[in-house]
């Protein structure tokens, strides 16, 4: 089997096709979902609101526990974290998947299937960062060309999921949970056959005590650019969630484009946000200057962009240029937050520190269906507006906390 890293031999092609699975099925079963929320809302009997929480409680549940499962891979190891995460989303998708298909009332059962898994989701996607960290070691080269390969597979999985999701509900309502299930599955075979962790140096973990002590210094030494990358994180998905379940809605209520058209219409604009974070990716290669000129760029770009959405609702094509240009900025700046996050952080702490991003992302995305589906009838310009001087606040803080010098010395002490 070939190598990607000859000298490593356990980062094989098919190593890094199964780390990339991870994202892939995380986002498919988050994602997915979307484009059905409206048939969900006739099928269930539910509210605009109440669907949007059957993304929300997945998010949930995953912001409350990826701190956690950060903290058992950097202790325990990361496959060991993420195996089981991945059996409990199998498992919260078959719950889910049957409670519709035989209750009548399943809605309770619904979101009970979602909080596992969000459950399995954060002890799964979160981990695969460090783990990428630690099977390439201190080459911030080859470690931001695979971050890369996993954001892109990340957001490939957005591209999919509005096509498979509005594809899987034409044949039957409820096969989206099922399929969520299927695709764990594949998941888990993948990493247990394919993916081998290097063997750590140390022979023992670091006490709990002083483990806590090293994760206090380092948000106390990094603390500036951390909380930058961790509120940028959040911005990124909480813009991204609530454009996506705006289009959803507004593309059958105001253009009455339906069921599997509607899918491929939303695939549009995340396409183009999967080509973005696919070049970003790989072009970074760990040079801090252009990472932070890659965060400049993305931030401006989202922050203008963002501001149209609203007002180019009623014309198609418009609103698609628009979104499309919101999915580009977005896609651009997420595989720079994995790399800065990643390359910068200490192996000891890096799941842990790791795993509180994923968590600050995971607010976005719990966030933003709920907000838009409150906002969108009466003020949905004035909270687009908002979003627009969020990013530009979020583009000072990039200016004030990332800076060049005090990155690139600490990478030459290495």
């Amino acid at each position: 089997m070939d190598n990607v890293n000859k000298g490593d031999e356990q980062v094989s092609i098919w190593c890094i096709v199964s780390l990339a699975s991870i994202p892939l099925v995380m986002t498919l079963g988050n994602s997915m979902l979307i484009p059905v929320l409206p048939i969900l809302e006739k099928k269930v009997g539910i509210t605009s609101f109440q669907s949007s929480m059957i993304i929300t409680s997945y998010s949930i549940a995953a912001i409350l526990l990826i701190p956690v499962a950060g903290y058992l891979s950097d202790r325990l190891g990361r496959k060991k974290v993420i195996l089981p995460s991945l059996i409990l989303a199998l498992i919260g998708g078959l719950i889910a998947g049957y409670a519709s298909w035989k209750m009548e009332n399943p809605f309770t059962w619904i979101i009970i299937g979602r909080i596992l898994q969000g459950i399995g989701a954060s002890g799964a996607m979160p981990i695969v960062l460090p783990l990428v960290g630690d099977l390439y070691k201190d080459d911030d080269e080859k470690t931001s060309s695979c971050l890369g390969i996993v954001e892109t597979s990340n957001t490939f999985g957005k591209v999919l999921s509005p096509i498979l999701g509005s594809v899987f509900a034409a044949i039957l309502w409820f096969l989206p949970f099922f399929s969520i299930s299927i695709f764990s599955l594949i998941s888990i075979i993948l990493i247990f056959f394919f993916v081998k962790v290097p063997k750590d140096d140390d022979d023992e973990p670091i006490k709990f005590k002083i483990f806590i002590s090293n994760i206090k210094k380092t948000f106390k030494k990094e603390g500036k650019w951390l909380i930058s990358v961790f509120l940028n994180g959040v911005f990124a998905m909480l813009i991204l969630f609530s454009v996506l379940f705006f289009l959803s809605e507004n593309l059958e209520i105001t253009h009455d484009i339906k069921g599997i058209k509607k899918g491929f219409v939303l695939a549009i604009p995340l396409l183009l946000l999967c080509i973005s974070s696919y070049i970003t990716g790989r072009n970074i290669k760990g040079n801090i200057k252009t990472i932070k000129r890659m965060m400049v760029l993305s931030l401006i770009l989202a922050s203008i962009s963002i501001v149209f959405v609203g007002f180019t609702k009623d014309k198609l094509i418009l609103l698609l240029v628009v979104t499309s240009i919101v999915g580009i900025a977005i896609g651009a700046l997420l595989p720079v937050l994995d790399a800065i996050i990643t390359e910068n952080i200490k192996k000891e702490e890096r799941g842990t520190i790791s795993s509180f991003y994923s968590s600050a992302r995971f607010i976005g995305v719990a966030a933003g269906p709920p907000i838009m589906s409150l906002v969108m009838k009466n003020y949905l310009n004035i909270s687009y507006i908002i979003g627009g001087i969020i990013g530009l606040i979020l583009l000072f803080l990039v200016f004030k906390s990332v800076k060049v010098d005090e990155f690139e010395s600490k990478s030459e002490s290495k």
